[in-house]
């Protein structure tokens, strides 16, 4: 396996000046080198199961399962030992919506983690390089935010898949040691499963739901000559319009952060990445990233306890797509449900052999 170090140091060797600018050769080659090797090793999943390597903090249970509204738009990836760190995992699930929403939230998801981990890299390398002081937050947002914008470009271009009408959320995570930084475009949901002082398992929800009438949105929706406003028919439900109150070929997109949907990018929408970060504490017990299946009908606090009471960790994100799907058919009778998909990521290891007595402390905590 390429080991880290010696990556960095390939990296920082390979910067050239070339007409005044700098850059840095093989780069995406190396990572996605990197992401073969991390899936021949079964460190990197994007189907239902678990990622779990010994040695690490790190437990992630990961299912999906497909909505009544025909093929699964949901995507979703698990990467231990991301850029072949021992302390590292990066996780994300991806909502695709539109004709071709499927198949973009499939290549979002395969493209964001090598194009983060070689913007990260890069990033590095040329600091190390001047001899400047890594901020890390600093380090991962710029990442981030360069990663987010080369790939909507690559939609935009794209020969064989049209973004036109069709997009996909993002929300991803990487856990660097004791630090998690959370990047966010679109309303799938983080939320923390975090012991609180009087000893109660409580909610810390990490994103926010990137919708078009929150005021910071709406905001820049509007400076674009986008409109905000629901229809008659659609009470409570907010979306982009174009000036002339109308899209072309159906309604208002009901997201102000999305990659694709270019129909409506000139008038408010985008792809940059709410980037944030939490340092983790002993009492940061458990993190859930999920798409907006689970949160239409699904709490925060439900959320939590139904994960805190799986059986084990391995089934906890299985547990919480079928309560969620149990969840459609009692309160949203009627309306089709919707694709469904979560990852539970542990934070600690297990305070026994048996990760089920783990769980077990959690359901109690929770139901305090």
């Amino acid at each position: 396996m390429v080991q880290f170090s010696s990556l960095i140091n390939g990296l920082a060797r390979n910067i050239s000046t070339k007409n005044g600018k700098k850059k840095v050769d093989g780069g995406r080659e190396a990572a996605d080198a990197l992401a073969k090797e991390a899936r021949k090793s079964d460190l990197l999943s994007s189907s239902p199961g678990y990622v779990s390597v010994g040695g690490s903090d790190n437990f992630a249970s990961v299912y999906s399962k497909r909505g009544r509204k025909g093929e699964n738009q949901d995507s979703v990836i698990v990467w231990e030992n991301f850029g072949c760190q021992e302390d590292m995992i990066f996780c994300g699930v991806f909502d695709g919506h539109g004709p071709w929403g499927h198949l973009i939230s499939k290549r979002v998801r395969d493209s964001m983690p090598s194009s983060l981990l070689c913007n990260w890299q890069e990033k590095l390398a040329l600091s190390l390089e001047f001899g400047e002081n890594l901020h890390q937050f600093s380090t991962w947002r710029q990442s981030y935010l360069k990663t987010c914008s080369a790939i909507d470009q690559d939609l935009e271009h794209h020969p064989s898949i049209d973004s036109y009408h069709s997009g996909t959320t993002a929300l991803s995570i990487v856990r660097q040691g004791d630090v998690l930084i959370i990047a966010n475009v679109g309303d799938s949901r983080a939320v923390l499963a975090n012991t609180s002082s009087d000893g109660k398992l409580e909610p810390v929800q990490l994103t926010i739901d990137c919708k078009p009438n929150l005021p910071q949105e709406s905001e820049r929706i509007t400076r674009a000559k986008g409109k905000v406003f629901s229809s008659s028919d659609e009470p409570g439900v907010y979306r982009i319009w174009m000036p002339n109150g109308e899209t072309p070929g159906g309604p208002g997109l009901a997201l102000s952060r999305a990659f694709g949907d270019y129909f409506i990018k000139d008038f408010g929408l985008i792809s940059e990445p709410e980037v944030t970060q939490r340092n983790i504490t002993r009492d940061d017990q458990f993190i859930i990233l999920a798409t907006d299946g689970v949160w239409d009908v699904v709490s925060n606090q439900e959320a939590i306890k139904v994960v805190s009471s799986a059986l084990n960790r391995e089934t906890s994100a299985k547990r919480l797509v079928e309560h969620a799907v149990r969840a459609w058919k009692h309160k949203r009778r009627g309306i089709a449900i919707d694709d469904i998909s979560a990852i539970c990521l542990f934070l600690h290891p297990p305070r026994s052999s048996a990760q089920g007595d783990t769980l077990s402390s959690y359901k109690k905590l929770a139901e305090e």
